[in-house]
């Protein structure tokens, strides 16, 4: 369950206060927050401690969406969605993360570091390599993987909003090509020193450059599961 990414210790709600974390509580907040100019502060702090949590995101693109359908076919692609989510979603799991939402070809899931992030990432690529080996070359499966680290607002089992959810998704989205696995800076400078290997690859969003890292290689053998 999300909670475990939601559960951490904050200020006290109000009394009257809806659960935490429900999609419904924070539309209540934001109405009070649009008709209530002198509440402005102290609604949003509340939204804050209800919503907020410091937590890393990974952003999943299934690649070749236009050129797949064109070429054999919606059915056909949704097919393929559905073995990217069996490849992925045990991935995620097994790395202490969970799926937040699916959106058509893509993925978003929440853990707790970027470590687990990042080796979810590199598990749905090994189990994604596993399927094409015995599928034809018109149902390989590729993706394309952003992730980000840092505050943001989460919705239980829902939604993920904040500065380092939209890096994420551009990275996923726009900037990660067939296989490749892209990180914020905030997600990179927070792994562990001597596991990874990265090359710079800053972009541009709105006039602002924002630094981005992607992997090039680990300096490890993950030992197989048992």
């Amino acid at each position: 369950m999300l909670t475990k990414f939601l559960s951490m210790p904050t200020a006290p709600l109000p009394p009257d206060a809806a659960p935490a974390h429900d999609r419904v509580y924070l539309r209540q907040l934001l109405s009070q927050r649009n008709q209530s100019e002198g509440r402005v502060a102290e609604i949003d702090a509340a939204i804050e401690h209800a919503f907020v949590r410091t937590v890393s995101m990974l952003v999943l693109d299934m690649c070749g969406f236009s050129r797949i359908t064109a070429r054999h076919g919606i059915i056909h692609f949704l097919a393929m969605v559905h073995q990217m989510e069996q490849a992925a979603r045990p991935a995620i799991a097994g790395n202490g993360g969970e799926v937040v939402k699916q959106e058509a070809d893509n993925l978003f899931a929440v853990f707790s570091h970027p470590e687990q992030a990042l080796e979810a990432a590199l598990d749905i690529g090994r189990a994604l390599d596993a399927m094409n080996a015995v599928q034809p070359p018109e149902a390989a499966l590729q993706a394309s993987i952003g992730i980000g680290y840092g505050p943001t607002l989460v919705i239980a089992e829902k939604d993920l909003f904040g500065h380092e959810m939209n890096h994420a998704c551009k990275l996923g989205e726009d900037i990660a090509g067939p296989g490749e696995i892209y990180l914020t800076g905030n997600a990179c400078q927070a792994l562990p020193q001597g596991r990874y290997v990265f090359s710079e690859a800053p972009h541009t969003i709105g006039g602002a450059v924002l630094p981005s890292f992607r992997l090039e290689g680990c300096l490890y053998e993950r030992p197989l599961a048992p």
